[in-house]
């Protein structure tokens, strides 16, 4: 427990209750769970970068959603990891408090982004296909990522920036299993309310800013494909954006419920259980939802594996 004269220097990260053997049985599931993100992703990222049939602005915002999803996985499951080996609980300095969470939200605001460029994307392909080559060519595309890791990374300064300037003198235990915004503010003994209130404020503009273009796009899809006149037809259209109005829901809908509310310090065990499902559910259904239902990548998928058995076999 911290004196209530000054302000923690150090945290010590509570993690997950139960025994040694449930924290043991958690760290195999996370681990597999961990291993089967960063081969998936890294499969998508390899194939979309060598694979010519891939070659379309779809895939290539695809490639750069991969790595994303590796990079917020990476900010908090090894520190999770390793907070369920140890006996006790896990010490983490100020400075790497800080770090942790401005590179995950940086990267989960960037993520945002993308998704809405990825929507667009979709709507010039189903709702304007005889220019789609000329509005999303390669220097369109380029720009479009940059301003997305741009976006994501400045307009993080200022709420994280924030966070760190009040007194954590209540304790410098944190109930979470990495530094949680949320729960960092539970333990200021300043006035937090109007931090919180404008910390909901940037939430609502970044999530349902990146979310608006999203549904507008979605909308129109959705017109045009019921314009379609074959089921055959309107089928084919809505399989090239299934995969991402199905990643859509998920990673805005837990992220909705964790950040888009006036009060940033709710119960510890509902910030861990929607943590997960953004930290690790999200990023290990990425390479699911991208593959299963997708022909085109099935089709590079399976090319590649016949590749390699035939090399193994020579």
């Amino acid at each position: 427990m911290m004196s209530n004269l000054s302000s923690a220097t150090e945290f010590c990260l509570l993690g997950f209750p139960g025994s040694q053997e449930l924290h043991h049985f958690l760290f195999a599931i996370f681990f597999l769970f961990y291993l089967v993100t960063l081969i998936g992703n890294t499969v998508i990222i390899v194939i979309v970068c060598v694979d010519k049939r891939l070659r379309s602005p779809m895939y290539f915002f695809l490639g750069h959603l991969s790595a994303l999803e590796i990079f917020v996985t990476t900010i908090i499951v090894p520190v999770m990891l390793w907070g369920l080996l140890l006996p006790g609980m896990q010490t983490i300095s100020l400075a790497a408090c800080v770090t942790q969470l401005f590179l995950y939200l940086a990267v989960g605001t960037t993520e945002f982004a993308l998704l809405g460029a990825m929507a667009v994307d979709r709507y010039v392909a189903v709702c304007n296909p005889l220019r789609y080559n000329i509005i999303m060519n390669s220097r369109t595309c380029i720009c479009v990522v940059i301003v997305s890791w741009m976006f994501g990374f400045l307009s993080e300064i200022w709420p994280v920036y924030a966070t760190f300037q009040f007194t954590f003198c209540k304790s410098n235990q944190l109930d979470h299993f990495f530094c949680d915004r949320g729960q960092l503010l539970k333990l200021s003994c300043d006035d937090t309310l109007f931090t919180e209130f404008v910390l909901f404020l940037m939430a609502v503009v970044i999530i349902i800013g990146s979310l608006a273009p999203t549904i507008v796009s979605y909308t129109y899809i959705i017109s045009t494909i019921l314009k379609i006149p074959t089921a055959s037809g309107r089928r084919k259209a809505f399989s090239t954006c299934a995969s991402h109005f199905t990643f859509v829901v998920i990673g805005y809908g837990s992220c909705l419920f964790l950040y888009v509310k006036p009060k940033q310090t709710q119960a510890a065990e509902y910030n861990k259980t929607i943590s997960l499902l953004i930290s690790v559910l999200t990023p290990l259904l990425n390479p699911f939802i991208f593959t299963l239902r997708n022909d085109k990548v099935k089709e590079v998928l399976q090319d590649g594996l016949k590749r390699c058995s035939q090399l193994l076999k020579d």
